[in-house]
Protein backbone atom coordinates (compact mmCIF):
# COMPACT_ATOMS: atom_id res chain seq x y z
CA UNK A 1 0.00 0.00 0.00
CA UNK A 2 1.19 3.54 -0.48
CA UNK A 3 2.12 6.26 1.92
CA UNK A 4 -0.49 9.05 2.02
CA UNK A 5 0.57 12.37 0.92
CA UNK A 6 0.74 14.83 3.87
CA UNK A 7 -1.23 17.40 2.92
CA UNK A 8 0.70 20.65 1.88
CA UNK A 9 -0.54 22.75 4.98
CA UNK A 10 1.05 20.30 6.96
CA UNK A 11 4.00 20.11 5.44
CA UNK A 12 4.52 23.97 5.08
CA UNK A 13 3.31 24.07 9.20
CA UNK A 14 6.44 21.29 9.92
CA UNK A 15 8.70 23.26 7.85
CA UNK A 16 7.66 26.57 9.85
CA UNK A 17 8.37 24.88 12.97
CA UNK A 18 12.00 23.78 11.98
CA UNK A 19 12.59 27.00 10.99
CA UNK A 20 11.76 29.05 14.10
CA UNK A 21 13.80 26.44 15.55
CA UNK A 22 16.63 27.39 13.88
CA UNK A 23 16.00 30.97 14.20
CA UNK A 24 16.14 30.51 17.91
CA UNK A 25 19.15 28.35 18.19
CA UNK A 26 20.58 31.11 16.26
CA UNK A 27 19.72 33.84 18.59
CA UNK A 28 20.65 31.78 21.75
CA UNK A 29 22.99 29.67 20.87
CA UNK A 30 24.72 26.82 23.04
CA UNK A 31 27.56 27.32 24.62
CA UNK A 32 28.30 24.52 26.64
CA UNK A 33 26.72 21.09 28.15
CA UNK A 34 26.82 19.14 31.07
CA UNK A 35 25.73 15.74 31.28
CA UNK A 36 23.32 16.30 28.55
CA UNK A 37 22.24 19.35 30.23
CA UNK A 38 22.52 22.77 27.65
CA UNK A 39 23.52 25.93 28.93
CA UNK A 40 22.78 28.83 26.09
CA UNK A 41 24.04 32.40 25.81
CA UNK A 42 21.42 33.94 27.09
CA UNK A 43 22.16 32.40 30.88
CA UNK A 44 25.63 33.74 30.82
CA UNK A 45 24.01 37.40 29.68
CA UNK A 46 21.52 36.72 32.30
CA UNK A 47 24.76 35.82 34.82
CA UNK A 48 26.73 38.78 33.68
CA UNK A 49 23.63 41.17 34.27
CA UNK A 50 23.28 40.00 38.16
CA UNK A 51 27.29 40.53 38.89
CA UNK A 52 28.24 43.77 40.65
CA UNK A 53 28.53 46.78 39.43
CA UNK A 54 32.31 46.73 39.32
CA UNK A 55 32.66 43.64 37.60
CA UNK A 56 30.73 44.79 35.04
CA UNK A 57 32.85 47.31 34.17
CA UNK A 58 34.43 44.45 32.26
CA UNK A 59 33.21 43.60 28.55
CA UNK A 60 30.98 40.54 28.27
CA UNK A 61 33.27 39.29 25.74
CA UNK A 62 36.02 39.69 28.36
CA UNK A 63 35.08 37.35 31.08
CA UNK A 64 32.77 35.23 28.98
CA UNK A 65 34.77 32.39 29.59
CA UNK A 66 34.39 32.53 33.55
CA UNK A 67 30.75 33.03 33.18
CA UNK A 68 30.50 29.69 31.38
CA UNK A 69 32.71 28.33 33.66
CA UNK A 70 30.66 29.27 36.60
CA UNK A 71 27.50 27.58 35.12
CA UNK A 72 28.73 24.63 34.64
CA UNK A 73 30.38 24.61 37.97
CA UNK A 74 26.42 25.58 39.21
CA UNK A 75 25.13 22.75 37.05
CA UNK A 76 27.44 19.79 38.76
CA UNK A 77 26.70 20.94 42.08
CA UNK A 78 23.33 21.08 41.75
CA UNK A 79 23.49 17.90 40.50
CA UNK A 80 25.61 16.35 43.03
CA UNK A 81 23.13 18.30 45.44
CA UNK A 82 20.42 15.85 43.71
CA UNK A 83 21.81 13.13 44.44
CA UNK A 84 22.69 13.49 47.84
CA UNK A 85 18.96 14.81 48.28
CA UNK A 86 19.19 18.10 49.53
CA UNK A 87 16.40 19.46 48.32
CA UNK A 88 14.29 17.18 50.87
CA UNK A 89 16.29 18.63 53.72
CA UNK A 90 14.48 21.27 56.04
CA UNK A 91 16.91 23.31 56.16
CA UNK A 92 16.76 23.73 52.27
CA UNK A 93 12.88 23.62 52.08
CA UNK A 94 12.65 26.44 54.68
CA UNK A 95 15.46 28.17 52.54
CA UNK A 96 13.55 27.81 49.38
CA UNK A 97 10.05 29.15 51.05
CA UNK A 98 11.70 32.53 52.05
CA UNK A 99 13.20 32.89 48.73
CA UNK A 100 10.37 32.48 47.01
CA UNK A 101 8.57 34.75 48.91
CA UNK A 102 11.48 37.19 47.92
CA UNK A 103 10.75 36.67 44.33
CA UNK A 104 6.88 36.83 44.62
CA UNK A 105 7.00 40.56 46.71
CA UNK A 106 9.05 41.91 44.02
CA UNK A 107 7.27 40.27 41.14
CA UNK A 108 3.97 41.79 42.04
CA UNK A 109 5.85 44.86 43.48
CA UNK A 110 7.00 45.64 40.02
CA UNK A 111 4.10 44.63 38.60
CA UNK A 112 1.67 47.44 41.05
CA UNK A 113 4.64 49.96 40.19
CA UNK A 114 4.23 49.42 36.54
CA UNK A 115 0.90 49.69 36.13
CA UNK A 116 0.33 52.71 38.51
CA UNK A 117 3.00 54.83 37.17
CA UNK A 118 1.98 55.79 33.35
CA UNK A 119 4.27 58.38 31.25
CA UNK A 120 1.41 60.94 31.83
CA UNK A 121 1.98 60.75 35.48
CA UNK A 122 5.89 61.36 34.99
CA UNK A 123 5.05 64.01 33.23
CA UNK A 124 2.58 65.69 35.02
CA UNK A 125 5.46 65.35 38.21
CA UNK A 126 7.75 67.07 36.14
CA UNK A 127 5.35 69.61 34.99
CA UNK A 128 4.83 70.25 38.88
CA UNK A 129 8.42 70.68 39.84
CA UNK A 130 9.64 72.88 37.02
CA UNK A 131 6.63 75.31 38.02
CA UNK A 132 7.65 75.08 41.64
CA UNK A 133 11.28 75.87 40.27
CA UNK A 134 10.15 79.12 38.22
CA UNK A 135 11.65 82.41 39.86
CA UNK A 136 13.77 80.50 42.39
CA UNK A 137 16.90 82.12 43.35
CA UNK A 138 20.61 79.79 43.97
CA UNK A 139 23.71 81.47 45.34
CA UNK A 140 27.10 80.58 45.42
CA UNK A 141 29.12 81.42 48.38
CA UNK A 142 32.04 80.74 50.51
CA UNK A 143 32.26 80.83 54.94
CA UNK A 144 34.93 80.52 56.94
CA UNK A 145 34.01 77.93 59.86
CA UNK A 146 35.52 78.76 63.35
CA UNK A 147 34.88 77.24 66.78
CA UNK A 148 34.73 80.60 68.91
CA UNK A 149 33.01 84.10 68.51
CA UNK A 150 36.01 85.51 69.05
CA UNK A 151 38.23 83.86 66.51
CA UNK A 152 35.48 85.23 63.62
CA UNK A 153 35.44 88.49 64.76
CA UNK A 154 39.71 88.38 64.61
CA UNK A 155 38.48 87.02 60.55
CA UNK A 156 36.22 90.05 60.08
CA UNK A 157 39.06 92.00 61.68
CA UNK A 158 41.31 90.35 58.71
CA UNK A 159 38.77 91.51 55.55
CA UNK A 160 38.40 94.91 56.93
CA UNK A 161 42.24 94.97 56.82
CA UNK A 162 42.09 94.35 52.58
CA UNK A 163 42.75 90.45 53.44
CA UNK A 164 41.85 87.97 50.61
CA UNK A 165 38.21 85.81 51.76
CA UNK A 166 39.63 82.87 50.17
CA UNK A 167 43.63 83.17 51.54
CA UNK A 168 41.75 83.53 55.34
CA UNK A 169 39.36 80.30 54.60
CA UNK A 170 41.99 78.28 53.68
CA UNK A 171 44.30 79.68 56.38
CA UNK A 172 41.62 79.18 59.28
CA UNK A 173 38.18 77.88 58.28
CA UNK A 174 37.95 74.45 60.45
CA UNK A 175 35.04 73.30 58.01
CA UNK A 176 35.30 70.81 55.07
CA UNK A 177 35.31 73.41 52.54
CA UNK A 178 38.47 75.31 54.10
CA UNK A 179 41.40 73.71 50.91
CA UNK A 180 38.57 75.39 48.46
CA UNK A 181 38.71 78.54 49.87
CA UNK A 182 35.71 78.01 51.50
CA UNK A 183 33.35 77.69 47.90
CA UNK A 184 30.46 75.62 48.95
CA UNK A 185 29.11 76.34 45.24
CA UNK A 186 25.57 77.18 44.64
CA UNK A 187 22.76 76.39 46.52
CA UNK A 188 18.88 77.02 46.52
CA UNK A 189 16.80 78.07 49.77
CA UNK A 190 16.27 75.06 51.78
CA UNK A 191 19.63 73.43 51.34
CA UNK A 192 21.37 75.44 53.91
CA UNK A 193 20.43 75.20 58.15
CA UNK A 194 18.13 78.36 58.67
CA UNK A 195 20.56 81.21 60.92
CA UNK A 196 23.21 80.39 57.69
CA UNK A 197 20.27 80.21 54.74
CA UNK A 198 19.05 83.91 56.00
CA UNK A 199 22.29 85.23 56.33
CA UNK A 200 23.68 84.91 53.25
CA UNK A 201 20.61 85.15 51.28
CA UNK A 202 20.31 88.88 52.93
CA UNK A 203 24.05 89.57 51.27
CA UNK A 204 24.82 92.05 48.45
CA UNK A 205 27.12 90.29 45.82
CA UNK A 206 30.55 90.70 46.63
CA UNK A 207 29.48 91.57 50.46
CA UNK A 208 30.53 89.63 53.33
CA UNK A 209 29.02 89.51 57.14
CA UNK A 210 29.96 91.46 59.42
CA UNK A 211 28.43 89.53 62.60
CA UNK A 212 29.58 86.51 63.45
CA UNK A 213 26.91 83.79 62.11
CA UNK A 214 25.77 81.02 64.46
CA UNK A 215 24.74 77.55 63.74
CA UNK A 216 25.05 74.17 65.34
CA UNK A 217 28.04 73.33 63.53
CA UNK A 218 30.28 76.96 64.93
CA UNK A 219 30.58 80.57 64.09
CA UNK A 220 30.73 81.28 60.28
CA UNK A 221 31.87 84.29 58.55
CA UNK A 222 30.05 84.35 55.22
CA UNK A 223 31.08 85.85 52.03
CA UNK A 224 28.42 86.15 48.80
CA UNK A 225 30.20 85.12 45.64
CA UNK A 226 27.05 85.37 42.46
CA UNK A 227 23.52 85.01 42.74
CA UNK A 228 21.60 83.50 39.40
CA UNK A 229 18.59 81.94 38.44
CA UNK A 230 18.19 78.34 39.38
CA UNK A 231 17.80 76.51 35.86
CA UNK A 232 15.38 74.08 34.98
CA UNK A 233 16.73 70.77 33.73
CA UNK A 234 15.32 69.15 30.97
CA UNK A 235 12.71 66.28 30.84
CA UNK A 236 15.07 63.94 29.84
CA UNK A 237 17.65 64.65 32.69
CA UNK A 238 14.95 63.78 35.39
CA UNK A 239 12.65 61.62 34.05
CA UNK A 240 14.19 58.13 35.59
CA UNK A 241 14.45 59.85 38.54
CA UNK A 242 10.97 61.21 38.75
CA UNK A 243 9.63 57.55 37.23
CA UNK A 244 11.85 56.29 40.22
CA UNK A 245 10.22 58.45 42.94
CA UNK A 246 6.62 57.75 41.59
CA UNK A 247 7.20 53.83 41.81
CA UNK A 248 8.14 54.47 45.09
CA UNK A 249 5.04 56.49 46.13
CA UNK A 250 3.02 53.66 44.77
CA UNK A 251 4.88 50.72 45.99
CA UNK A 252 3.99 52.43 49.45
CA UNK A 253 0.38 52.70 48.93
CA UNK A 254 0.15 49.49 47.58
CA UNK A 255 2.23 47.91 50.56
CA UNK A 256 0.18 49.82 53.38
CA UNK A 257 -3.01 49.01 51.35
CA UNK A 258 -2.40 45.21 51.84
CA UNK A 259 -1.14 45.97 55.69
CA UNK A 260 -4.39 47.81 56.32
CA UNK A 261 -6.57 44.95 55.05
CA UNK A 262 -4.91 42.14 57.09
CA UNK A 263 -4.55 41.39 60.57
CA UNK A 264 -1.53 41.82 62.03
CA UNK A 265 0.31 41.01 65.69
CA UNK A 266 3.47 42.17 66.42
CA UNK A 267 5.57 40.86 69.66
CA UNK A 268 8.87 41.90 71.39
CA UNK A 269 11.76 39.31 70.57
CA UNK A 270 10.83 37.61 73.43
CA UNK A 271 7.64 36.59 72.41
CA UNK A 272 5.33 38.81 75.22
CA UNK A 273 3.37 41.37 73.71
CA UNK A 274 4.59 44.74 72.83
CA UNK A 275 3.36 47.56 75.02
CA UNK A 276 -0.38 48.63 74.04
CA UNK A 277 -0.73 45.71 72.24
CA UNK A 278 -3.97 43.03 73.61
CA UNK A 279 -2.37 40.21 75.86
CA UNK A 280 -5.11 38.13 74.63
CA UNK A 281 -2.81 38.38 71.27
CA UNK A 282 -0.24 36.35 71.98
CA UNK A 283 -0.38 32.92 70.88
CA UNK A 284 0.40 29.82 73.65
CA UNK A 285 2.26 26.88 72.61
Amino acid sequence: MLPRRAPAAAVALVMAVAGFKTVLAAEDPVVATVNGVEIHLTQAKDAYQRLPEQYRQAPFEAIFSGLVDSLIDSKLAAEDAKRQKVPDEPEFKARMARIEEQVLQRMVLSRAMKAGVTDADVRARYETMIKGMAGNEQIQARHILLETEDAAKAVIADLKKGRDFASLARERSTGPSASEGGDLGFFAKGQMVPAFEKATFGLAKGQYTETPVKTQFGWHVIKLEDRKKASVPKFEEVEQDLRNDLSQEVGTVYVNRLRKAAKINRFNADGSPLDGADPKAVKTP
